[in-house]
């Protein structure tokens, strides 16, 4: 497993799609993954601390995990089969002694993690078959994800936040 951080939120220039941006702890790995707009708009609100009047699904889930005393331990982006991502949640309840895991799409759980503020993992399989860039390969490609990162705003969402 490769422990990844939030590199960052936005658009994919060709198509508008929203993207989350991973990268390494050493910024030399970057995985892109293409989600859906409202998965978007919920991690782009808990990164800018925005409250909406009534807890969203994330929110929600996140309260529920924690009054049934449960923790999420981490999140696994552990499988791509066809270009689709896989991932599980891993929350530990305090009357088992084994972690519970949980299917999810990578676009719920990251939301998730950045709530809870857990680490996300990325098995080293789906790094290998994913379109990733690394950073010691391909330096050219690297400064175009890099300038791409650097311009990530998550204010780019605002107009997406608003119509909910």
């Amino acid at each position: 497993m490769i422990e990844m951080q939030l590199g960052g939120l936005g658009f994919d220039p060709k198509n508008m799609s929203p993207i989350v941006l991973l990268r390494d702890m050493e910024e030399r790995n970057f995985l892109p993954i293409w989600i859906g707009m409202f998965e978007a708009a919920a991690i782009a609100m808990e990164l800018q601390d925005f409250s909406p009047p009534r807890p969203m699904t994330h929110d929600l889930l996140t309260k529920i995990i924690g009054e049934l005393n449960g923790k999420v331990n981490k999140i696994i982006i552990n499988e791509i089969v066809d270009n689709t991502f896989y991932a599980i949640i891993e929350v530990k309840a305090p009357d088992k002694e084994e972690i519970i895991k949980i299917d999810s799409r990578p676009s719920d759980a990251i939301a998730l993690a950045v709530r809870t503020h857990v680490p996300i993992f990325v098995s080293e399989g789906v790094m290998i078959k994913a379109k990733m860039v690394n950073a010691e390969k391909d330096e050219e490609e690297a400064k175009k994800f890099k300038d791409f990162i650097d311009n990530i705003n998550p204010d780019d969402f605002k107009k997406y936040l608003d119509s909910r």
